[in-house]
């Protein structure tokens, strides 16, 4: 994967209140910009997109910020992401791929009519490793953003059900020009899918919360595959345009821009067909992700 900011990028990431020239790595060890209101972060990163043209924006909401050895921030596929501390031995991985493998397989033989796109499900491995990743059926070799800043904010205040969290972070990914349901770039070493393209209609969550999946280009689909890469290149934090903090609390005060609750961004069985398909996947498969 390519390092962002090979050109420079305009980025919030400290305690200056102004707009700056940045390096990718000051902005993954900086404490993040802190905003105070939705307008407040909605107007700066308005003032991003304007500057940094060359990208599109996609956002990812969380309650921690996550550091590497190197104490830089780290954004890693689930599939990749440290097991405790340091990261996954070839033992871990290995499992991780095989779990990941039989979920496909259930995935293909319970994805069935009236449900759309059965032809694209058996043909293309990133649709199905979107709808298992983003069901949170198992762990995957790809990442949940979004397009929506507000999706990513309730995201980000989010501790448990409807319950805020103390501190709230969002990252600013800058990513190639999107074209179509599923977008590869050589270039920049990314695959980007627009779920409500991949998704049927009758699967409301990914409708609802304008989800985006990326992953690497070529996509490593196997540990034999994964063995070519060092740790830190597959790391979604080498996108990173600029990171916010905000308090919860004090952030969704404004009755114009209120939060997204709990249960509109993860609709019910009765609301989202895909959703029910996906809890039997994640029964037949059985066991927990390692």
């Amino acid at each position: 994967m390519e390092t962002i900011g090979s050109q420079k990028i305009w980025s919030y990431f400290d305690r200056r209140r102004t707009c700056r020239i940045a390096t990718n790595t000051e902005v993954r060890k900086a404490a993040g910009h802190e905003v105070g209101s939705y307008v407040d972060l909605a107007r700066k990163i308005a003032e991003l997109q304007f500057r940094n043209r060359d990208y599109v924006l996609l956002f990812r909401g969380q309650t921690n910020d996550y550091r590497n050895i190197k104490r830089n921030t780290s954004i890693k596929p689930s599939l990749f992401r440290p097991r405790g501390t340091g990261n996954p031995n070839q033992s871990t991985l290995i499992n991780r791929f095989l779990r990941l493998q039989a979920a496909e397989d259930i995935l293909l033989r319970r994805y069935q009519k009236p449900l759309l796109g059965i032809d694209r499900m058996q043909r293309h491995r990133i649709l199905r490793w979107s709808i298992l990743q983003h069901y949170e059926v198992c762990l995957t070799p790809l990442l949940d953003v979004t397009h929506s800043i507000r999706i990513a904010a309730s995201f980000a205040s989010l501790k448990k059900g409807d319950q805020l969290a103390d501190k709230a972070y969002i990252y600013v990914l800058g990513v190639p020009n999107i074209s179509g349901a599923v977008t590869a770039s050589a270039e920049a070493g990314l695959q980007i899918v627009r779920l409500s393209s991949v998704c049927p209609p009758s699967a409301m969550r990914p409708h609802i919360q304008e989800g985006y999946l990326l992953g690497e280009y070529p996509e490593i689909a196997a540990y034999a595959q994964k063995a070519n890469y060092y740790p830190y290149e597959i790391d979604f934090g080498l996108r990173l345009i600029a990171k916010f903090s905000f308090e919860p609390k004090r952030f969704w005060t404004d009755p114009n821009f209120p939060r997204v609750p709990h249960d509109a961004l993860y609709p019910g069985d009765k609301k989202d067909v895909l959703n029910e398909l996906m809890l039997k996947v994640t029964q037949e498969l059985g066991g927990s992700s390692v």
